[in-house]
This record gives C-alpha cells, sequence and structure tokens, in this order.
C-alpha cells in the first residue's frame, strides 16, 4: 500500500491523532499563544508532547518510527497548530521537513542515525537551508565553505537566521565543499566551534529559538552527511517539492484562524462589514481550492512526481491570501483588532511572515517566471 492509500482503519487511527493534536492545542498551547508572541516564550513541552502524538511523522517510513499516510497529513498538522500559533507552525515544519529530509536522504547512515528520533520529536531539529535555496536561485552567495578532512567535512562561515535551535538540537544545513560541489548535513548545536548568537529582535515568530548560527572549523563527521557532492543535486531536486509544500501549512491555517475572526465579527457587524473587500465566502472558496490542490500535489511529493512551477505557483498563492485574508480580519475586527492583544494584530505578522520566509513571495515569483520562460522556449 502506498503512503497516499490510507486503509479505513488508518482513515480512523490519523481521526483519533487528529483529536488528540486538537486536544493538546487547546488545553495547552492557545494558553501560551499571548506569551510565545509577545515574550519570545519557547513553548518546548508543547513541541516534545506534539512529538509523542506524532506531528512529525506522518511522510516517514516505518521502519523509522513513522506512519507513512503522507505529506498531505503532515500539511493538516501543520495547518491545525497555524490555527492557534504560527510561531509553533513554524516549529512544526522545521521539525517534519528534518525529518523529511533525512527521509530521502542518500546516506544511509545519516538517516539512520537522525531520523527516528526527529520524527518522534525525542531530537529537535532545525533546517538551515534559506541561504542555499536562495544561492541556487542566484539570489544570494553560499554563506558555509567546507574543506575534506579525511571521511570529514571542516566547516566555517555564518547563517543569519535559523530557528527551532538550541542545547541537545541538530541543525541541517548545506555547504560548497571546495572543488567538489556542496555537501548537506547534520551538525549538533553542542559541537565545539559552533556558535549560536541571539538576533535582532523580530515584530513576531519570536517563540522559535532562532540564531545567528556561526561555525569556526567544525568538524562534521562522515555519518552527519546526508548527502555529498555527487548526491547533492538529485537530493536537491527530491526534497524541495516538500520543503516548499509543508510551508502552506502554515499559512492555511493562519487563514483559517482569520476566518474565524471574520465569522465571529459578522455576528455582531455584518451589516456594515458587508462594505468590505473579501467577504467570508470567496475567502473561504479560495482557501478550500488551495488547500486541495496542495493535498493533490503532496500526493506527488510523496511519489517523487512533482512539477515543480506548479509547487512555486501553490506556495505563492499561499502567501497572497494568507495577506488578504488576515488584512480582512482586521478590518472585519475593526477598532479592537488594532489592539495588540487582538488576535487580528498578530496574524497581520504571521501572514508577512508566511510571504517573507525562504522561498519569499519574491523569490517565489522569480523561479516562477524563469520556469514559464523556460517553458515558452522549448
Amino acid at each position: 500500500m502506498s503512503a497516499t492509500e490510507i486503509s479505513p482503519s488508518a482513515s480512523s487511527e490519523t481521526a483519533q491523532r487528529f483529536e488528540a493534536i486538537d486536544a493538546l492545542l487547546a488545553a495547552k498551547l492557545k494558553p501560551l499563544v499571548q506569551q510565545i508572541d509577545q515574550e519570545g516564550l519557547y513553548p518546548e513541552a508543547v513541541i516534545r508532547e506534539l512529538g509523542q502524538l506524532g506531528a512529525y511523522d506522518a511522510a516517514v517510513t516505518r521502519p523509522f518510527g513513522g506512519r507513512e499516510t503522507g505529506l498531505a497529513e503532515q500539511i493538516e498538522i501543520t495547518r491545525r497548530i497555524a490555527g492557534y500559533c504560527a510561531s509553533t507552525a513554524f516549529i512544526t515544519w522545521c521539525q517534519s521537513t528534518s525529518a523529511w529530509y533525512l527521509q530521502h536522504a542518500p546516506n544511509a547512515a545519516a538517516r539512520e542515525k537522525f531520523l527516528p528520533a526527529v520524527a518522534s520529536g525525542q531530537l529537535l531539529s532545525g533546517t538551515g537551508m534559506s541561504n542555499t535555496v536562495k544561492h541556487l536561485a542566484d539570489i544570494e552567495r553560499i554563506h558555509l565553505t567546507a574543506t575534506r578532512n579525511g571521511d570529514n567535512l571542516i566547516v566555517n562561515g555564518s547563517l543569519p537566521w535559523v530557528s527551532n535551535l538550541g542545547q541537545g538540537h541538530i541543525v541541517i544545513v548545506a555547504a560548497r565543499v571546495e572543488d567538489e560541489g556542496y555537501a548537506m548535513f547534520a551538525v549538533d548545536c553542542d559541537q565545539p566551534g559552533l556558535t549560536l548568537k541571539p538576533c535582532p529582535e523580530f515584530s513576531g515568530y519570536e517563540g522559535t529559538r532562532t540564531f545567528n548560527v556561526r561555525f569556526a572549523d567544525v568538524q562534521v563527521l562522515a555519518d552527519h552527511v546526508l548527502a555529498q557532492p555527487a548526491q547533492f543535486k538529485e537530493f536537491i531536486r527530491r526534497i524541495k517539492p516538500g520543503f516548499i509544500l509543508g510551508q502552506i501549512g502554515i499559512g492555511l491555517g493562519v487563514i483559517d484562524a482569520s476566518l474565524k475572526i471574520i465569522r465571529d465579527s459578522n455576528l455582531t457587524h455584518e451589516h456594515v462589514n458587508v462594505f468590505l473587500d473579501d467577504q467570508f465566502d470567496e475567502l473561504k472558496s479560495e482557501l478550500d481550492a488551495y488547500a486541495s490542490a496542495t493535498g493533490n500535489m503532496s500526493a506527488l511529493a510523496d511519489t517523487d512526481q512533482s512539477e515543480l512551477l506548479p509547487v512555486l505557483q501553490a506556495r505563492a498563492a499561499a502567501s497572497e491570501l494568507s495577506l488578504k485574508a488576515t488584512q480582512s480580519a482586521a478590518l472585519h475586527a475593526g477598532a479592537k483588532g488594532y489592539l495588540m492583544r487582538h488576535a487580528a494584530q498578530r496574524l497581520l505578522r504571521e501572514a508577512l511572515f508566511v510571504a517573507i520566509v525562504t522561498p519569499a513571495l519574491k523569490h517565489l515569483r522569480k523561479e516562477i517566471h524563469a520556469l514559464q520562460n523556460e517553458k515558452q522556449a522549448a
């Protein structure tokens, strides 16, 4: 049975898992949302409990402790979390995307060493691939370089913003290896030579443990390397659709929360809200269409049949709809939606992040433009 063919019993198990996750979110995450947003609380206990409930392992195979229900279910879990707190949903994306990398890593030693613990949330993981993805799109230079030391690598450089880090965590990154190409690897955050420096304060997502990561002659052992230079190009091609699609779950949850504000506001102010652009029914229709399309593309990503162009277009659409829905929610809420403690204010900042985090909306449009030109020329 493929990951996308779910038996009735598996569907029942999935429903039970969703119920358990929803209960945890309502009981333990919801009371922390203001503290996460305003004080930068990192909700580690909730993150680990989500791992125990299977919040990161839907696209992981059973030999590594996963459930093989597919990327679409993983995106749905991220969406449910983002409906409460997009900061925690972004951590979920970091964790589940690290598992996605490891699941498809050509180096079996790295997969066996890290995947079961990452998929279960026992080992927390950041993904520092933003610079590499932008570098490969001709947006910026590569920030990490590596030299050979026998079978190991010695890494130097720095990455400005990497999330879900801390003592006992790992971070998955890539570096240019002299005269060979690129390698992708995992590094322990406690590794000698690796330093985590605080970032300037962000307007949102302060509860994500985001650091400037500096590498000074950091040694990477061979069994920490997910893909060697000869494997890198094919590996990036394989994981990129899932990397991008996974972020859509954050946008979908932000839109869900915005629609709730719009609906609740209309209970008392529909007579005046009706004059606003972007009404509930229109936004809900767009949301349902994007969610359905994302599910279809996720099934293709599971089986390595993705076309990159529609994936990029879907991710761009999620950014655009997140921005539109959160602005509409704030306008529907009126003056109280401008209060710092109101959810509409937080959602505006969360949606802006959806449009800025790599691949940012401008990055997406750049790659979409290039692929469309390639098709026209062909």
